[in-house]
């Protein structure tokens, strides 16, 4: 492409830029080249330039494009499988029992397939996936245009797909440098919680992170039974073993945390790591409140999840960041908790940074991958419109997700996939049902 030619130059209502935070810019676009964000401009300096596309988006909210920083993708399968159950039961009589039984390259090929439909249709651009067969994933990934953080899953039991921690390495370790160079694909580490996962284990990942300089992803107090149950047997919190373990630090992606007190602010503090936000399933679950606002205020970064769509039971991060916002205000008695306009940062370069990507996505800034959704806000349930972002988190759904662009690539347009077939994604579906319906 000629150096004076731009790829693509879009022209929404408003563009939001995330950082600086706060801003919404009227009447301006921004125009791509080789997918990435080479210019940010008022609309008639723009519709000066040449370009291969120039793209006209009334009504239309332009932002980046939003990050589930964690969920298990293939889990879709098991939407519904096993509703209104508390944690432990969901977990150990229904989730394993069923991923015994069912879960192969095939389970999570098709899952993760649904999966990554539903995120893109949904305006995400970029998944964190903790589950089994990470190679599978990383096809899909490359096949269908998306951007993601892959874990090597890591349990002191055996797991689909890999009979110990040697197996699961074996399989996941050459991905790192098969996808070292991958413009869109970053592998980590996911030591499934402290309580399935040993010492010898954890120090075994924390070695590796190292080797790699990966992140580290991992499921840390999700519930007060987890806590009180490792204090009991060790006198020591789960963050606290994690810490002395070494492996905390701004690669450590700490996921849920809804018990939290002034020794884990501290640690979380001094060591840069991240907070994984996954209001709806901790909700659902009955697993108790991350303290959001708490957490902003102390400087730590909180990003979102939808977690799996077995325990949510959607990947709809849009509804999850509206239900994050509103939760903020409660938990924590303020209604000023937790602003529209950060509700969307944390869905958006909250994200990225916690993923290690805050370099690459999450904010429209010169140099960035054009990664971008655009929101139609021109519907009814929008008007009357005095702040776009306060409508986009307070008063939108995901189906005013019109458009969605990974590292410049269009993957939805007026709300059609262009890179898989939803009928096949829905024939398919339909078949897993068949097979995992429990018998009448």
């Amino acid at each position: 492409m000629s150096d004076d030619l731009y790829q693509l130059i879009l022209l929404p209502t408003w563009l939001v830029p995330v950082e600086p935070a706060g801003v919404v810019l009227l009447d301006h676009g921004l125009a791509i080249r080789d997918g990435r964000i080479a210019r940010i401009a008022p609309r008639a300096e723009l519709l000066a330039l040449a370009a291969s596309e120039v793209r006209e988006l009334p009504g239309m909210l332009l932002a980046p494009g939003l990050i589930n920083t964690h969920g298990h993708a293939a889990m879709s399968l098991f939407r519904g499988l096993a509703d209104d159950l508390p944690l432990d039961t969901w977990l150990h009589d229904h989730i394993w029992p069923a991923e015994k039984t069912w879960v192969d390259a095939d389970f999570v090929r098709d899952g993760t397939a649904l999966a990554i439909a539903e995120q893109v249709k949904g305006g995400i651009t970029c998944f964190s996936d903790m589950y089994f067969y990470p190679e599978v994933v990383a096809e899909l990934v490359e096949a269908t245009g998306m951007r993601a953080q892959i874990t090597i899953p890591v349990l002191d039991f055996p797991v689909p797909g890999a009979v110990d921690i040697e197996a699961a390495l074996c399989e996941g370790l050459p991905l790192f440098e098969q996808l070292r160079h991958h413009p869109r694909i970053r592998m980590a580490f996911g030591p499934h919680a402290p309580y399935t996962v040993g010492d010898a284990n954890m120090l075994r990942v924390r070695d590796l992170a190292r080797e790699f300089g990966a992140g580290i992803q991992m499921h840390v107090h999700e519930t007060a039974a987890e806590v009180s149950a490792a204090v009991q047997e060790t006198g020591e919190r789960p963050l606290a073993r994690i810490a002395r373990l070494g492996l905390l630090g701004p690669h450590f992606q700490a996921v849920h945390m809804t018990q939290i007190d002034a020794s884990d602010i501290a640690l979380l503090q001094a060591s840069g790591a991240h907070v994984l936000h996954c209001p709806e399933s901790n909700l659902k679950l009955a697993s108790g409140f991350c303290p959001v606002e708490q957490l902003w205020q102390a400087g730590i970064n909180v990003a979102i999840g939808t977690d799996g769509a077995a325990s949510n039971n959607d990947l709809d991060l849009l509804g999850e960041t509206r239900t994050a916002a509103l939760l903020a205000k409660a938990v924590s008695g303020s209604a000023t908790a937790l602003s529209a306009h950060n509700a969307l940062r944390m869905a958006t370069l909250n994200g990225a940074r916690a993923l290690g990507l805050g370099e690459e996505v999450g904010s429209l800034e010169v140099g960035k991958a054009a990664d971008l959704v655009a929101f139609d806000l021109s519907g009814l349930a929008q008007q009357p419109l005095y702040d776009p972002v306060s409508q986009l988190i307070y008063a939108s759904n995901r189906d005013c997700v019109r458009h969605v662009w990974v590292a410049g690539e269009q993957l939805l347009d007026e709300r059609r996939l262009l890179r898989q077939d939803e009928a096949q994604l829905l024939a398919t579906a339909q078949a897993w049902q068949v097979r995992l319906a429990p018998t009448p």
